[in-house]
């Protein structure tokens, strides 16, 4: 196909591709999917050869947010039937994470159910951090406790943790259809302080909410724009109890023309397989590996993933090796540049950093 051999070439060169070219990727047909597959992944090794990154999630407070994301098990109002507990406690979250790193996770993700973290609560995460790297010192931490007020994302950084991450889940067009207590322009505001920190910023999507193929291009199209790390893709795993139990809209097809599409717009940063894709991908989750270098290892927030021993077998299965903590998961270019140019402080909107 034209369209694929165009979208290749683009991915080596990092060049955008137009949104009708995104939008075709989501339109091709069952019988053209592996050539979608195949070209995706020429631009995926091209970038990250055959290494897959895995990353564990330790849920360090679950339910009883405040916030009303119609897609969260989590949310005010919940009838899901889940887990619920405050803050662990640092050698709690310290156990949780070394059971992921001996099962070969690189990064350790932390997330706390809520609007966002007081400064206690980022004192508290601050602890946890230091209790998982004097265990583990070569392991990677991502934070993910919500809207970051000025400031916090700074102190994050001084106690160790190595990125942040917000998810923008859906297009701005559509997400006050299923938020109502923040909004867009919220999330995007702390993936930009988590960037302005010197955070690694994380910020992906949510796939399967009865959004349209214009609003999965949207929301790409604005992650492209905040130059993001990483991006995990979540598909959505409708809970019973929430107000989008009833959306079983996906596809094992659909879910990989998704991540094709992610890959084709951002050819060179971190595609990440997340929540659902033992529930969508089902038995063609070895095949998303062609298009996505990275998933999650075990467990989710609220739901029970794929055995990690599953999880190892697939990857050798499917010809792809596990990502090593001395190896650098970012394309060199990607690479933090030697000078840090100041973006805040005088002359800016952003306050100084004193």
């Amino acid at each position: 196909m034209d369209l694929l051999n165009t979208l290749v070439d683009k991915g080596l060169r990092r060049e955008l591709p137009s949104r009708e070219e995104a939008l075709a990727v989501l339109a091709t047909s069952d019988d053209e999917l592996l050539d979608v597959v195949a070209a995706a992944g020429k631009v995926r090794r091209e970038w990250f050869g055959r290494r897959v990154k895995l990353n564990y999630l330790v849920n360090l407070k679950s339910g009883l947010c405040p916030e009303d994301c119609s897609y969260c098990s989590q949310r005010l109002g919940s009838k899901a039937e889940i887990l619920k507990y405050t803050w662990l406690k640092p050698d709690e979250a310290s156990k949780a994470a070394a059971a992921g790193v001996a099962g070969g996770a690189k990064r350790v993700c932390l997330v706390a159910s809520g609007r966002g973290p007081t400064d206690k609560d980022v004192d508290r995460v601050a602890k946890t951090i230091d209790a998982i790297k004097s265990e583990n010192e070569d392991v990677e931490v991502c934070a993910c406790l919500g809207l970051l007020d000025d400031g916090q994302a700074e102190r994050l950084r001084g106690a160790g943790a190595d990125a942040y991450n917000h998810n923008l889940n859906t297009s701005e067009a559509t997400y006050g259809d299923i938020t109502t207590t923040h909004t867009y322009a919220d999330r995007v505001e702390t993936v930009k302080k988590a960037h302005a920190a010197g955070l690694s910023a994380c910020s992906g999507l949510i796939a399967g909410m009865g959004e349209s193929d214009e609003d999965l291009v949207d929301v790409v199209y604005g992650l492209r724009e905040l130059d993001p790390d990483s991006v995990p893709v979540n598909f959505l795993i409708p809970f019973e109890g929430t107000p989008l139990a009833k959306e079983w809209n996906l596809t094992p097809q659909r879910c990989l023309r998704i991540l094709a599409m992610t890959r084709f717009v951002c050819p060179d940063v971190e595609v990440r397989i997340a929540g659902g894709r033992e529930v969508h991908l089902r038995s063609m989750q070895p095949l998303a590996l062609h298009i996505a270098n990275s998933i999650f290892l075990g467990d989710y927030l609220t739901s029970e993933g794929q055995a990690g021993k599953a999880d190892l077998d697939m990857i050798a299965d499917a010809g792809f090796e596990v990502e090593g903590a001395d190896q650098v998961t970012l394309p060199e270019h990607r690479g933090p540049d030697d000078v840090a140019v100041r973006r805040r402080g005088a002359g800016t909107d952003l306050a100084p950093n004193a």
